[in-house]
């Protein structure tokens, strides 16, 4: 206590500038506006009884990122500043406190994606996102209105229901691209994209001396993304000095996208706290003591940056009375090593949360998969068994909500105690094995086991007889039977009888995830899992309607390669031992007789390789190349060490451009799936393109074929 009350006297006395800011992941959910306002007003309270004196939150937070074109509704904006207006009639709450919120906010005929910056429960600034995201999964334009006034500022009339809460009383704010002054510190802010752009608005706030800024997020996880996501926010904090905070959501809010947390705060291009990249809590407040003094003390040494600070234009700024900074705790927080997880992790907790989220969410009583025994089901199983594994640790570590959620979708009373990961399993998750006479004896085994290692409720059934009344009652209709290819049967034979299996899967997977719980006397239904692979996507190597239709699948937007990295790294770390075996096996349909001297595999079916299906698709979506431009970049830099002729190559690409453009129709019903990788084929917004196409490609075709016999010549 005596050394407490030292340091507060030398505080004083040499008048330092400490301050504890906060930032946090919130698992919010479009348009639960009662839902969003607890979970804001949780992350305020806990902030503050760390200290802070400063409390940033994700973007959009009031009403959930997720709305999209629910922004167009008025009732959408209007329902979020009754949650500020709300928040701001909490006295006892917002006494002491800058609370940075975000909201959408309509002036001038136009809508824009705002921060409100609140002083002491009264709301004293309001700044518009100048960059919208456009890109990728992103459509901020079609809903917000960029602030392109650069270092203006107006006047911002408060909507009803926060008119008496406006700053000296006022009914109105400043308005546009400026920042918050105190008498020892200032506050500047800026919204997701911004970040990520060249012109970013941190900078000009550094040059105007502006100490502390802030961003609220909402970025989307995608594998190996994070180290980026790191050194933006790294370098904005070291390239000109500064405290950069960084808030971002968590959790599924609706959609395919999972946003992936990981408040984060920097001083001066290092990281002194970060938060979790994953997680099922619905609140994680993440907070730092920094010495502002530290800042201009950085930014004093880089001479040359005090020669732009003084020459560059000032921005609008909006003084409040009263300094921020408190002589309370001198104990800077210090810098820390930055925590990433291996993309094997990224799989097993990202898709899990996701998961959970949609569970919880939806009203659903559990999850049915039918688990082949193969590489793609045994994934998303793996990752419903690690969505246990992270619910009953967090209940169990004594987070109430979570605990809430998992009695009430597993149907349990109150005073029960939490299962353990593998009962939760037995309760809310379900495989079947859908067998047929083609099905082999190994992979039903497998199935059994890794069912047995996670602990779900398995069924092992032969849909034999529903397949072949199918087929029976075609054949009493046109008086053809119809027959494999290893029996005679032409391609068109072949590929209807694989059909018909996989599409028979589907129907009976709904029916059973539909009844299975009547039949063990529960209420509610099952949500059917699909597990169809970002690759098998690309390729179309999937039947339409079959049982890759599902309502959700965890695994739609990851390559074979890494489930299959993952399986190795599950079968060690979640585990399963069973899936080591599955890995090991060749990936095989399953769909056709098994003979001597015929067994089924994926790659020969695809007439390609999963890795280089891999390659196609980052060439095409991430490197944008169309059918000549890839075969040029195959040629001369990927596979130009690959000992493959220019004809061969040329085949090749080809071959995956026929079997893509074909098949493109197939996006259209793909099941709503986890996005993790930038080259997947979703068309519902992030791969949007035809799917209608000319898959002979004769004008691009022939251009390929004309540099293939320049080479053969030269």
């Amino acid at each position: 206590a005596r050394a407490e009350s030292r340091a507060k006297r030398r505080a004083k006395r040499f008048d330092m500038r400490v301050v504890t800011v906060a930032c946090c992941a919130l698992n919010q959910w479009a348009l639960d506006f009662d839902g969003n306002y607890a979970r804001i007003r949780e992350s305020i309270l806990r902030a503050k009884r760390l200290g802070a004196r400063y409390r940033v939150g994700p973007e959009l937070e009031t009403c959930g990122y997720g709305c999209e074109d629910h922004f167009h509704e008025r009732d959408t904006e209007t329902h979020a500043w009754e949650v500020i207006a709300k928040l701001c009639e909490e006295k006892e709450l917002m006494r002491g406190a800058v609370v940075d919120v975000g909201a959408p906010a309509t002036t001038r005929g136009a809508r824009y994606n705002c921060r409100v910056i609140i002083v002491d429960g009264a709301i004293a600034f309001v700044r518009p996102k100048r960059a919208l995201a456009d890109d990728g999964n992103y459509r901020e334009s079609r809903w917000f209105t960029a602030w392109t006034r650069a270092n203006e500022v107006e006047e911002f009339t408060l909507p009803e229901s926060c008119a008496r809460f406006g700053m000296d009383g006022k009914t109105s704010v400043a308005f546009g691209d400026g920042a918050v002054v105190f008498d020892d510190a200032g506050l500047g802010c800026e919204t997701c994209e911004e970040l990520w752009t060249p012109d970013a608005p941190h900078i000009a706030l550094a040059l105007n001396g502006i100490e502390i800024v802030s961003n609220g997020s909402g970025s989307h996880h995608q594998l190996r993304k994070l180290d980026a996501r790191m050194n933006l926010i790294k370098s904005a904090s070291g390239k000109a000095g500064g405290v950069y905070l960084y808030s971002n959501q968590r959790g599924c809010d609706g959609g395919r996208l999972y946003y992936d947390g990981c408040a984060c705060i920097a001083v001066n291009g290092e990281i002194v706290a970060q938060g979790k990249q994953f997680d099922v809590s619905d609140v994680e407040v993440v907070a730092a003591t920094v010495d502002l003094d530290e800042v201009q003390s950085h930014r004093g040494a880089f001479q040359s940056m005090s020669v732009q600070a003084a020459s560059v234009k000032r921005i609008p700024t909006v003084r409040v009375s009263g300094k921020l900074c408190v002589s309370e705790n001198l104990k800077v927080t210090p810098k820390r090593a930055i925590s990433f997880h291996a993309p094997e992790e990224e799989i097993a907790l990202g898709p899990a949360c996701w998961l959970w989220d949609y569970l919880r969410r939806s009203g659903a009583s559990g999850y049915f998969l039918p688990l082949s025994g193969g590489a793609d089901s045994a994934s998303t199983a793996a990752i419903v068994g690690s969505m246990c594994q992270l619910v009953t640790r967090a209940a169990s570590a004594g987070d109430a909500i979570v605990a809430d959620d998992i009695r009430r979708v597993a149907q349990l009373a109150s005073d029960v105690p939490i299962p353990s990961a593998e009962e939760l399993a037995k309760m809310i998750f379900t495989t079947v094995y859908l067998g047929t006479d083609n099905s082999s004896a190994e992979t039903r085994a497998r199935a059994a086991a890794l069912a047995n290692d996670i602990g779900a409720s398995h069924l092992s059934v032969a849909i034999d007889v529903v397949v072949t009344a199918v087929v029976t009652f075609f054949t009493t209709v046109t008086g053809k039977t119809p027959k494999f290819k290893v029996d005679g049967g032409s391609n068109a034979e072949n590929l209807a009888l694989q059909n018909i299996q996989a599409r028979v899967r589907m129907v009976l997977s709904f029916l059973f995830a539909q009844l299975l719980p009547w039949v063990r006397g529960k209420s509610g239904f099952l949500l059917v899992l699909g597990s169809a692979n970002v690759d098998e996507g690309l390729r179309g190597y999937m039947t339409k309607y079959d049982c890759s239709s599902a309502d959700v699948n965890p695994i739609g937007g990851i390559s074979k390669a890494d489930l299959r990295s993952f399986l190795r790294w599950g079968a060690m770390n979640l585990g399963y031992p069973t899936l080591a075996e599955v890995e090991k096996a060749p990936p095989t349909a399953e769909l056709e007789p098994i003979r001597d001297d015929y067994v089924q595999t994926d790659e020969e079916d695809m007439g390609m390789s999963y890795d280089d299906l891999g390659v196609y698709g980052r060439l095409r979506k991430i490197a944008r190349l169309g059918p000549v431009a890839m075969f040029k970049r195959l040629y001369t830099v990927e596979w130009a060490d690959r000992g493959l002729s220019a004809s061969e190559i040329a085949e090749k690409v080809k071959k995956f451009f026929f079997f893509y453009s074909c098949n493109r129709h197939k996006m259209t019903t793909l099941t709503p799936s986890y996005h993790a990788e930038n080259y997947s084929p979703d068309d519902n917004r992030f791969d949007q393109r035809q799917f209608l196409y000319n898959v002979r490609w004769p004008w691009q075709f022939r251009k390929i074929d004309e540099i293939v016999e320049r080479e053969k010549s030269s």
